[in-house]
């Protein structure tokens, strides 16, 4: 079936090609700097080749790289709103790459009502990776599977936050159950780590999901990658990158309101505070309130990230920025349903909670800080230096089921959950380039610190109404004060706590990209030693990287990658051996393309991740595990996004994700399948109208499909099959210059939707809402 499967999408993909990739008319390549009057790097400038749907627009460094471009005389358009449009004439050579002289954009008395809806430019595309994946290379050169959501995405989609769907634009990836606080992502078979501006942050509950008002892009980045992590999940990782000043003055004010009394405010403030433009700021605001279709179920959220940029000359900038995120939500663990006679969806209310509106709401306040020094010595070296602390601390409690009958005569397991998780983080890395002879070189060199610490005291607990019935088909609620468990808090967390994380690692890496013949061959070389701790295992690991890309013709790249990672496991055997760390092996293939020049890309992954080490149960020893598990994950990602015409954007994906047991000591379950679904796709296409009476009216209508799927972990014995998956999603919006509405529906079809697994012999799952709606009214001044 497997390889079926990858037989039929590599044909596929060979037919949707041009008609021979290796008889293309070779093209050239445009690359420029775009500098504002005093000389500082501009971002998200306008590139455009005038009389060609070509265009791009300029990095966090003012940089900008048109690929694709036929041979011959073109005038280049540089623009952007406030500033002078410049016209530069270039020659383009076939194979060349043609490099411009630094651009200088000054600033002009046009207003913003002189200004038409003007074509966005790569809305759901973009060429690079942001700079906090430390990477020079275009995302269609490097030797990995690496998939961007932008900002532009997720507000034509109307995600609020990272669990609402935002898994939907990148193939093979979905979420499990979330605990309605933080954000759980699988994808290759397994939970992936989350990072923040290229830190890892994760941990087992923390930190706050991030709002999509202070997200700027989401980067997907599949199986191991050495130059970020090594002592983390083979399966990849996701990276939000928040919003940053860009020397621009806009601001923007966004109201929405929608189903289960939505109500939600944002602000967000971009500019300059002294007129030279060397101290530059961008301001976020939010305020959220919202109950639910799960009775009782209520979160308030709020947000408040102040970013300062101060730029000490062209060639070195500081930029500081603070975030503060509250949650006011019922309690964890309320969002789940139960049954001990299987998945009863339906038969148990849809509105049901175990909860009770008489318990206290859990308050959850998120603090984080980054510091980021980057200084250019030259335009081919660069030094970034950054630091993060997150400090997140919950006061609340938890729910879960104590006893539950075929009958539904539940007892509810009422606890408390009180911890504060702390993260230290620091790196610091090289970037630059230079030749050895006719080879190039573009070298990663660095240096990444981290230290986290998890209390949390789950030790004090009752039973919820253990005087008063409750069952699952005919819930009541509203119990007296005397009901609820009542709990002892007098002491420091620290003193009480029962559970403890503490993690910290060490680690130096360094990276080269060998270029051969023109760029046209890529040789990547990478090795990372990390020292780590995890509470009391102590690790010194090596972890080497090798990739290969090549690109027959421009815009066109095959690739190879072997990496490594390796995952800590706290804890020891009855014979109080440590565990060793998980090993993880990936093996990675794939085929990236650009079309129309570069107005949209597409890639097609295959890969095999292969753990050793892996945790299992101890025959002998029931209540100990030992380490004699292995698993093998294989697949097929085939990813397409961008413009396939003037104002006609879409994101396509399909993924084959066969995760299975290959070694246990439990022979029954060598061959169980894990991680959920194996055929995932999904697709959103949007139209907006670019001219005429309707100028501005927008389309978008997307899909969800999940086939085959079962549970995303389980115990042994316990794995669950659940019925596939189709959701429909739609938007209706329009906008000029300075308004937009935007009126989105969610789960079109009223399916019932839902995710869950099997504990002993309790199965509990989360529904997702019924239809929604979401307006969203905005102002740009």
């Amino acid at each position: 079936m497997y390889r079926s499967t990858l037989l039929l999408v590599t044909l596929l993909f060979a037919v949707l090609s041009p008609s021979s990739l290796w008889a293309q008319e070779e093209t050239g390549s445009i690359r420029g700097h775009v500098v504002s009057a005093d000389g500082r790097p501009v971002e998200l400038i306008n590139i455009g080749l005038r009389g060609t749907r070509l265009g791009t627009t300029t990095d966090s460094t003012g940089a900008f790289e048109l690929r694709g471009v036929p041979p011959g005389a073109y005038e280049l358009v540089v623009s952007f709103v406030g500033l002078e449009t410049r016209t530069v004439p270039v020659v383009v050579q076939a194979g060349q790459v043609t490099v411009l002289p630094t651009i200088t954009l000054r600033e002009t008395i046009a207003t913003l009502d002189e200004i038409t809806v003007a074509d966005r430019t790569d809305t759901y595309r973009v060429s690079r990776a942001s700079a906090s994946l430390r990477l020079m290379t275009p995302l269609l050169e490097l030797p990995q599977n690496i998939q961007v959501v932008t900002a532009d995405l997720l507000a034509d989609q109307q995600i609020l936050n990272m669990r609402e769907g935002v898994v939907r634009n990148v193939s093979g990836a979905s979420e499990a159950e979330h605990w309605a606080q933080f954000t759980r992502v699988h994808m290759r078979g397994a939970r992936i780590p989350a990072f923040r501006n290229g830190m890892n942050v994760a941990s087992n509950w923390g930190p706050l999901s991030e709002d999509a008002a202070l997200i700027e892009r989401i980067e997907f980045v599949k199986g191991p990658a050495g130059f970020m992590m090594a002592n983390g999940e083979p399966a990849g990782f996701y990276n939000v990158v928040t919003k940053k000043p860009t020397g621009q003055t806009r601001r923007a004010v966004d109201v929405t309101v929608g189903s289960f009394n939505l109500y939600r405010t944002t602000l967000d403030l971009d500019g300059r505070v002294d007129r030279s433009g060397r101290l530059l700021y961008r301001l976020n605001l939010v305020a959220q309130q919202n109950e639910s279709f799960i009775k009782h179920d209520f979160q308030h959220r709020y947000a408040v990230a102040p970013v300062l940029t101060y730029r000490f000359d062209e060639r070195t900038a500081l930029t500081a920025e603070y975030t503060y995120q509250q949650a006011r939500l019922l309690s964890p663990g309320s969002v789940y349903q139960f049954s001990a006679n299987g998945f009863e969806v339906g038969a148990v209310p849809e509105d049901f909670t175990a909860a009770d509106p008489s318990i206290d709401p859990t308050v959850i306040d998120d603090h984080n800080a980054f510091v980021t020094l980057t200084h250019r010595f030259s335009d081919a070296w660069r030094l970034t230096a950054q630091l993060a602390y997150f400090d997140y601390r919950v006061n609340g409690s938890f729910l879960w089921v104590a006893s539950l009958t075929e009958d539904g005569d539940m007892q509810r397991s009422y606890g408390l959950w009180d911890s504060h998780l702390e993260n230290r983080l620091g790196q610091i890395y090289l970037n630059g380039e230079f030749a050895t002879g006719a080879v190039s070189h573009r070298l990663l060199a660095g240096l990444d610190l981290a230290d986290k610490d998890y209390l949390a005291e789950f030790g004090q607990y009752g039973i919820l109404g253990a005087d008063v019935p409750f069952n699952i088909y005919h819930p009541t609620y509203g119990l007296p004060a005397e009901s609820i468990p009542q709990f002892d808090q007098t002491q420091s967390l620290r003193n009480r706590a029962n559970y403890t994380i503490a993690q910290s690692h060490t680690a130096l890496y360094v990276q080269d990209e060998a270029r051969f013949l023109k760029d046209r061959i890529r040789l990547t070389l990478a090795g990372r030693f990390t020292d780590s701790r995890d509470n009391d295992v102590h690790e010194q690991v090596f972890t080497p990287r090798l990739g290969l890309s090549v690109s027959p013709v421009a815009g066109t790249s095959l690739y190879g990658l072997y990496d490594q990672a390796y995952l800590p496991q706290a804890g020891a055997g009855a014979d109080g051996t440590p565990f060793r760390p998980i090993r993880g092996h990936n093996l990675e293939a794939g085929l990236k393309h650009d079309w129309l020049g570069g107005q949209w890309t597409s890639t097609l992954a295959v890969y095999r991740i292969r753990k050793t080490n892996v945790l299992t149960a101890d025959p002998e020893n029931p209540n100990f595990s030992i380490q004699l598990g292995e698993t093998q994950t294989q697949g097929v990602e085939v990813d397409l996004r961008g413009s396939l015409a003037p104002g006609l954007d879409l994101v396509l994906n399909y993924a084959l994700t066969d995760a299975t047991i290959t070694k246990d000591t439990d022979a029954s379950r060598i061959g169980d399948r894990f991680g959920g679904a194996r055929h995932i796709t999904n697709g959103w296409l949007s139209y907006r109208l670019r001219h005429g009476a309707l100028r501005g009216l927008g389309l978008g209508l997307g899909y969800r499909w999940q086939l085959d799927r079962t549970s995303n972990w389980a115990a042994a014995g316990s794995q669950e099959r659940l019925p596939n998956y189709f959701r429909l999603d739609g938007a209706i919006s329009w906008q000029n210059e300075r308004f937009s509405a935007a009126l989105n529906l969610g789960n079109l079809l009223d399916a019932t939707l839902y995710t869950g697994t099997r504990w002993g012999n309790v199965y509990y799952w989360q529904l997702e809402p019924p239809r929604t709606f979401r307006l969203r009214v905005g102002y740009r001044f």
